[in-house]
């Protein structure tokens, strides 16, 4: 797996609600943006990296598609990869994507 411009194009589209407080920074191996100067969301070896708030993170461990981040060996506290990502219609890609912004939100309080 790569890098993958097309996923990283179609975050952007989806952030252009917030897009005033994104900014996007290679990190992770990838493209990740940052609300506000918080991670919420980036591309990773054509997987989305996604925050979420340790209160749903059970929820959205629930779709097939996520997992739990492991990186350098170690289990990401409120990270996790969704797979797939490509194949998925906007409305899931929303849905992630809206997941990582409210992460940003409450950690930039």
């Amino acid at each position: 797996m790569s890098y993958s411009e097309e996923i990283v194009k179609r975050i952007r589209a989806a952030l252009k609600p917030w897009q005033q407080d994104i900014e996007e920074k290679r990190m992770f191996g990838g493209t990740c943006f940052l609300y506000k100067g918080k991670m919420c969301v980036g591309e990773s070896k054509e997987r989305l990296m996604v925050r979420v708030v340790s209160e749903k993170m059970n929820q959205a461990l629930k779709t097939p598609e996520a997992k739990q981040m492991i990186h350098g060996g170690k289990l990401m506290k409120e990270f996790i990869f969704v797979s797939h990502i490509a194949s998925q219609p906007e409305e899931a890609l929303q849905y992630w994507i809206e997941l990582g912004v409210e992460h940003a939100q409450l950690k930039s309080k």
